[in-house]
This record gives structure tokens, C-alpha cells and sequence, in this order.
């Protein structure tokens, strides 16, 4: 998801778990890509002996604070506490005395420390508000994980993972901000929240609901109508393919007719050895773990398609998709399958690395696993492929969704729950009763940009 101005070079958020082994647009709503070649450098934690502690490493100091298990409800187990961290710099602030005011950014499905290193908008822009900048890391992520930090325990059924939702986090958000302002004798200095993709989300809905706790918020792209019945499942999808047609009427055709090549030379020995040498992946994979992988370089490319080189998900350049058509131009006397690895190489291996692919790398470098939980209960985001996209074309299915909750939870997705909580019909109507300083905006080559409620410009709702 690109995150406009908010982030430099962020993208984010990426929402709902991809299963490569299923190659519909129906089971899938992108997270981040895995392995990503950026790891951020993690601080050292030091032994807790209050409700806070520290520790530094030049670009801000972390920090824990003791936070409730569960807002809203009054049980023994509610009143459980586990350690939530958030980051702390104060270089720029101006001080409560003068009631300086304090940028908090609501934390994504990740590690916050990778946020916050690929943040730029909030560091740059501390200076000139004389800014206390606070980065606050969700439940059930990084190092933020219940039931004493042990992830097996906290991910280990729905007993468990049902504290894992948008409102706890929120309430940990309002209960942390207070305390801290408490702490710090900044009573009156006043909180603006940032966020994007799922934070900026979290952002606005932090706003409508503890307007007491915040003046305002900066949601970047933020898909907040992206649920069923407000938005057409093919807006994400089809935004990609524009993306792609854009720059090249044949990168967009190459790739839409490459589905079927792979799949019928995945029906042999022989095409399977051709896939694996064309591609220079490491040993034989089936056509459908292929094709997954190149979905993921099209979609998370057309993510972070920024105008300068990044390095958030993978070292990019500037203008990926362009770089990407001119690599399958620049091939044309080879193969489709040729073609296609040098558009993939742009994304997987643009610093030149590696010298084989592996398919079977499921690894989580950035502590994003608790989002498939929420894509099974509240975070219900409709995705489908209509037959004129690149992409092989998919009907989004609710049916299919819930069961493969069910197959993995054995728990039933709640499709309306977010807008019944939040609001999404009629929303500017909605926003204008509920809620006022709320920033909205992305860029519309951003696939997620069809779900924000700024889809056509920037608005500022007061």
C-alpha cells in the first residue's frame, strides 16, 4: 500500500494473508512480502523492574508500558497485563511548559521499529512543531505479544487471539497516550495520531472514537470502505493492471498471457525444468507456487511504485513498474519466461544478490503473522480479478473465506462487524457528524487507493 507523503520510502500496510498454494484473488489480500531484504537493526531490552523501561539507539529510545489484556470486560483474565512497547524521541520537542505537541503513530500488523526506521514524514516534520514523536507498536506484534511475550501461547487458539482486534488496540492506544502525557506533565499538550494502510486506518478510527485523546489525524492510504458491500472487490486488482498498462501496452499484455504458458509447461517434467532454469529458482517448484511468487512481485511493486528508490520491502528503484516494463521491452527477441524473470529480478533482486530463488521461504522477519487471525475475524476486505486484468481471473467468495477460517481458527468471519463499529456507509456524512480534523489521502496508482475514502482527491473533513 503506498503511503503517500506519510512515508519516505513506506508503503504499507498490506492487508489480509496470502496463501500462495491458492492462486485466487478471493482467498487473498496482500500482507508484506517474505523474505524482505531489509531487516531494521532491533534494540536491546532491558531487564523490566517498573511499568516502564528503556533503550536507546540514537534515532529514539524504547520504551515498555504495562498494558490491560482486555478493555471491555471485567473477568480474572481480563485484568491480565503484558508489556507493549512503543518508541520515544524527544529531539525536537518543545516541552510542556509550552504545551508542545506530541505525533503519535498507531502501529501497523508488524514490528514497530521497521515503521518507524522507514518513517520519514514524522522526522521531518518534529522540527518545525517542535514535536514529541511517539511510535506506538499493536498487540500481538513485534515485541508487544501477551501471555508473558511467548507467541505460541498467545497464538495458540481463538481463547487467545481474541484479544487481537482493532478496538483493543485502540483502547491500548488512548490508555498508553493518557498515561504517558501523565508521566511527563503534558496534560495539555495536544496529541495528533498518524498512520498508514492498516495504522492510517487505525489512525481515523482513533480520531472518530477517543476525540478526547487526539485533535486530529493523518490517515495515508487508508482503505477504510475497503469492506463488503461499500466497494467493488476488483478495485485493488484492477488498479495494479492500470498501473502496469500505463507504462506499456505490451508489459501489460506480456504478463495477462503468461498465466496459461506457465501452467501447461507445469503439466511436465520437462516444462517444470524449464520454469526452474528460466526463472533460476533454487530446485523444481509446481506452476501454482510460480505463479504466486510473480503475483506477489507484480502486486507489492505496484505497492511501493514511488518516484524515488526505496527500501522498505525490497531495495527498489525509483519508478519500479517502469523499470519492470523496460526490462520485458528490453527482452524482446527472448521468451515470455525470460520476459518475465527480468521484470521479476527487478523486484526480488534488484542489488544483484542472489543467484537462485527460493519459493518455500516462509519466513516472518518482521512479526506479521498475527494479521491472517485478523483477516479471519474483523478484517473481512473483499478482492476479486475480473477477466480483463493481467491477473488469472478470481470471484471474491465470503464462503470461501470463512472456510478456510474455519479450517484454521474454527472461527466464522464477522464481514460487517468493522462498518457496524466504524462506520462506511455514506461515510463523508458519517465523518462530518462523528468526527472533524482527519486527514485522508493516497496517490491513485496505489491499489489500495480505491478503498480510502480520498480515492478521487485529497479532503480534509473539519
Amino acid at each position: 500500500m503506498i503511503l503517500a507523503t506519510l512515508f519516505s520510502p513506506l508503503s504499507l500496510l498490506l492487508l489480509l494473508f496470502f496463501s500462495f498454494s491458492t492462486l485466487s484473488f478471493s482467498h487473498f489480500v496482500p500482507t508484506f512480502p517474505s523474505p524482505s531484504k531489509f531487516h531494521p537493526e532491533l534494540t536491546t531490552q532491558l531487564s523490566r523492574s517498573s511499568s516502564s523501561s528503556s533503550s536507546s539507539n540514537g534515532l529514539y529510545e524504547t520504551k515498555f508500558f504495562t498494558q490491560t489484556l482486555d478493555h471491555f470486560d471485567y473477568t480474572p483474565q481480563s485484568n491480565h497485563k503484558f508489556q507493549q512497547r512503543y518508541l520515544f524521541n524527544d529531539t525536537h520537542w518543545g516541552g510542556a511548559n509550552n504545551n508542545a505537541p506530541i505525533f503519535v503513530y498507531t502501529g501497523n500488523e508488524g514490528n514497530i521499529e521497521w515503521f518507524t526506521q522507514n518513517t520519514g514524514f514524522m522526522f521531518e516534520t518534529a522540527p518545525r512543531f517542535q514535536a514529541l514523536l511517539v511510535f506506538i507498536e499493536h498487540r500481538f506484534y513485534g515485541k508487544s505479544v501477551p501471555f508473558g511475550g511467548n507467541r505460541e501461547v498467545a497464538y495458540a487458539n481463538t481463547s487467545t487471539l481474541g484479544y487481537l482486534s482493532s478496538t483493543q488496540a485502540l483502547a491500548d492506544y488512548a490508555t498508553l497516550i493518557i498515561d504517558l502525557k501523565k508521566n511527563i506533565s503534558a496534560i495539555d499538550s495536544p496529541v495528533v495520531v498518524f498512520g498508514g494502510s492498516y495504522g492510517g486506518m487505525l489512525a481515523a478510527w482513533f480520531r472518530m472514537k477517543y476525540p478526547h485523546v487526539t485533535i486530529g489525524a493523518l490517515a495515508s492510504s487508508a482503505p477504510i470502505l475497503h469492506f463488503p458491500g461499500l466497494v467493488s472487490p476488483y478495485v485493488f486488482s484492477d488498479t495494479i493492471a492500470n498501473d502496469f498498462r500505463s507504462e506499456s501496452e505490451n508489459c501489460y499484455n506480456v504478463i495477462k498471457s503468461s498465466w496459461k504458458q506457465i501452467e501447461d509447461a507445469g503439466k511436465t517434467d520437462k516444462g517444470l525444468k524449464l520454469l526452474q532454469k528460466s526463472f533460476r529458482l533454487c530446485k523444481n517448484y509446481s506452476s501454482d507456487d510460480l505463479e504466486g511468487w510473480l503475483q506477489s512481485a507484480w502486486t507489492y511493486t505496484a505497492m511501493t511504485d514511488y518516484p524515488t528508490p526505496s527500501n522498505f520491502m525490497n531495495p527498489l528503484p525509483a519508478y519500479p513498474i517502469r523499470k519492470m516494463c523496460e526490462a520485458i521491452e528490453k527482452e524482446k527477441k527472448r521468451s515470455t519466461f525470460e520476459k518475465l524473470y527480468a521484470a521479476a529480478n527487478i523486484y526480488y533482486n534488484y542489488s544483484g544478490s542472489a543467484t537462485c530463488f527460493d519459493l518455500d521461504d516462509h519466513s516472518d522477519p518482521h512479526d506479521l503473522g498475527g494479521w491472517q487471525w485478523q483477516a479471519c475475524s474483523e478484517m473481512i476486505m473483499p478482492l476479486g480479478v475480473r477477466k480483463e486484468s493481467m491477473f488469472p481471473e478470481s470471484e471474491w467468495s465470503y464462503k470461501s473465506r470463512s472456510d478456510s477460517c474455519q479450517f484454521y481458527y474454527n472461527t466464522t468471519p464477522r464481514p460487517h462487524w468493522i462498518t457496524t463499529e466504524f462506520g462506511g456507509y455514506h461515510i463523508h456524512q458519517v465523518l462530518k457528524r462523528s468526527a472533524s480534523n482527519i486527514i485522508f489521502f493516497n496517490g491513485l496508482r496505489d491499489p489500495w487507493s480505491g478503498g480510502g475514502s480520498s480515492s478521487r482527491r485529497p479532503k480534509v473533513l473539519n
